[in-house]
């Protein structure tokens, strides 16, 4: 057995950020029906506080970045800016007196979160070696993972008895601590220090980066349509008491976890396998919610099931994208900005078949059919691939 050095702490400080990046984002999810008494609008509406999020996300992320990288801004002074950028929306959103002014915040924080992810990707690979790429990675992506643990059940608890600005303002301030961490953290990178435009924009002139994409957010998409309004379906259909609400949640980011933890060790070695079986398990998850009517039991396994793949199938998702293309910034971005399409449009398409009368499960239809379209996605690059790939360097 090889033994492998400690990574930086700059690492885990880059998951930190990750992590308040995206319970800011999946928050909204924990606290619908009290977002939607607050400014008086349906739950559809609600859930489109996480998708205008992910819009900002998927079309304002890349176009910062090809800015940022013509400018030739370092990478650290750009994630710092974007985080102030990030902070000051974040605010103006907890601070809303109504649902248009909580919707312009939410888009310009998606626009700053995706550029901010993207960076926190690069100077990740920048920290460690080309071997620990993909361990340091996992480990930036574990604050996604964490946020569903921790980060969306606490905000609900803090909704639930301190009210929904609360929960916003306790957000804000943890992403105002990792910007002054940056600043006096990260070490100083030059000017330039990222490949040029033009080299980025023939990196991501690639087939099979954009079928790497196209996978992540058929995922992403599919988790969503169902995870955007689970709390009042499990409140109004299944019967679960609202007291119990930040428990079952964390119930899911605990699975997520664990799914997360099993994906990454086998996710350089078996990607196309991974994202396979783990699709076919989100749609038999998703399409054993919507058909469980009252069998409570069956209903509960099925979004734990949803939260052992998922979210959870992250380290395939980059590994396949790291085998593509070489990990820059604006790959990253693309990455995140893709990914975010989807979570904007599963979140979009959950609330407008909830709008058009077919019911408070039909969401889980939507993420079926997506999920079943990125299965369909993997078969051909899943056959051509050989049954155990050499792990990503």
């Amino acid at each position: 057995m090889s033994n492998r050095s400690p990574l930086p702490p700059l690492v885990y400080l880059l998951g930190v950020t990750i992590f308040s990046l995206v319970t800011a984002e999946f928050m909204v999810a924990g606290m619908m029906p009290a977002l939607a008494d607050a400014f008086s609008v349906s739950l559809a509406q609600v859930g489109n506080l996480i998708a205008f999020y992910a819009l900002g996300m998927a079309l304002g992320g890349p176009p910062v970045t090809m800015l940022l990288l013509a400018k030739g801004i370092s990478s650290k002074h750009a994630l710092v800016g974007l985080l102030a950028v990030y902070v000051a929306a974040g605010a103006l959103a907890a601070a809303a007196q109504s649902y248009e002014v909580m919707l312009v915040a939410r888009v310009i924080m998606g626009v700053s979160s995706a550029a901010c992810i993207g960076l926190c990707m690069t100077l990740c690979a920048g920290l460690v070696g080309p071997a620990e790429r993909g361990r340091a990675a996992s480990v930036v992506l574990a604050g996604l993972m964490l946020s569903p643990v921790i980060g969306v059940p606490m905000t609900t608890l803090v909704e639930q008895h301190f009210g929904w600005r609360a929960s916003s303002w306790a957000v804000v301030a943890l992403a105002l601590l990792c910007t002054v961490l940056a600043v006096l953290r990260l070490p100083k990178d030059e000017a330039g220090s990222q490949p040029a435009l033009g080299r980025q924009l023939a990196d991501v002139r690639n087939r099979s980066l954009w079928g790497a994409y196209l996978t992540s957010g058929l995922i992403i998409g599919s988790t969503f349509a169902a995870f955007s309004y689970c709390v009042p379906i499990f409140i109004q259909e299944v019967g679960i008491s609202p007291t119990h609400i930040a428990l079952l949640l964390a119930s899911y980011g605990v699975a997520n976890v664990l799914g997360n933890m099993f994906i990454g060790r086998i996710a350089d070695r078996y990607t196309f396998p991974a994202l396979a079986c783990g699709l076919a398990v989100m749609v038999l998850a998703l399409s054993g919610f919507a058909l469980a009517g009252d069998l409570h039991w069956l209903s509960l396994v099925c979004f734990i099931l949803l939260g052992l793949t998922g979210v959870a199938l992250n380290p395939a998702m980059v590994a396949r994208v790291m085998r593509a293309a070489e990990p820059g910034a604006l790959v990253n971005t693309l990455h995140t900005s893709v990914i975010t399409a989807g979570l904007a449009f599963g979140s979009w398409a959950g609330g407008a078949v909830i709008d058009a009368g077919y019911g408070l499960r039909a969401p889980f239809w939507v993420g079926a059919a997506m999920a079943l379209l990125g299965l369909l996605s993997v078969v051909r690059p899943l056959l051509a691939t050989p049954p155990a790939m050499k792990p990503c360097t």
